[in-house]
């Protein structure tokens, strides 16, 4: 590449840069910037703040004619309907604890279901454990009796050698005895 390619290349990723800047900071900048400015020219006309109790005003305000009278009466403030509310929603808030306690309930008999099973899988693999390492321990036991077993026996060996030596036995004259009756069993 030549300096003006690399110039080029430069300018314009610079240029990609700057316009990925704007659009990810120019929008909230951009807000701010408007409602400073309406501030500033709308200080004269802005409302006072409302002073008013909103929990004694209906959720839902309908004008009043000859057709709502009745409905109007219905908005207004009754003790025995608060009462009714109040019965019906202490009722509500008694039915979802119990419903949310007959849930922990299943909950915890299942999680002790869980747990007792658990134990049970414990103790099973317990016994097992149990069942391997006696087994390995008479395993133990039996080879060092065998190999206890196999070193009397070479001892035994060893001892029938030097008799058998000592009465003239010699080892390359049996070698030829026994293959002399190999071949004889072949034949």
């Amino acid at each position: 590449m030549t300096v003006n390619q690399t110039a080029l290349v430069k300018a314009g990723l610079c240029v990609l840069g700057l316009c990925l800047f704007g659009y990810i900071v120019g929008p909230p900048l951009y807000w701010h910037f408007m409602e400073g400015l309406a501030a500033v020219s709308h200080t004269s006309t802005t409302c006072p703040p409302c002073l008013c109790d909103c929990s004694s005003q209906p959720l839902l305000t309908i004008p009043e004619g000859p057709n709502n009278a009745s409905f109007a009466d219905c908005t207004k403030h009754d003790p025995e309907v608060n009462e009714d509310t109040e019965k019906h929603f202490a009722e509500l808030l008694t039915e979802e604890l119990k419903l949310r306690e007959a849930e922990a309930l299943e909950s915890q008999q299942r999680a002790d279901m869980a747990l007792l099973e658990a134990k049970k899988l414990t103790s099973q693999y317990q016994k097992e454990a149990d069942k391997c390492n006696s087994g390995m321990e008479t395993c133990e036991e039996a080879r060092e009796k065998a190999e206890e077993a196999l070193s009397a026996q070479m001892k035994l060996t060893a001892m029938w050698e030097i008799r058998a030596r000592q009465k003239g036995w010699r080892e390359k004259v049996a070698k030829p005895h026994t293959q002399l009756q190999g071949n004889l069993m072949f034949v």
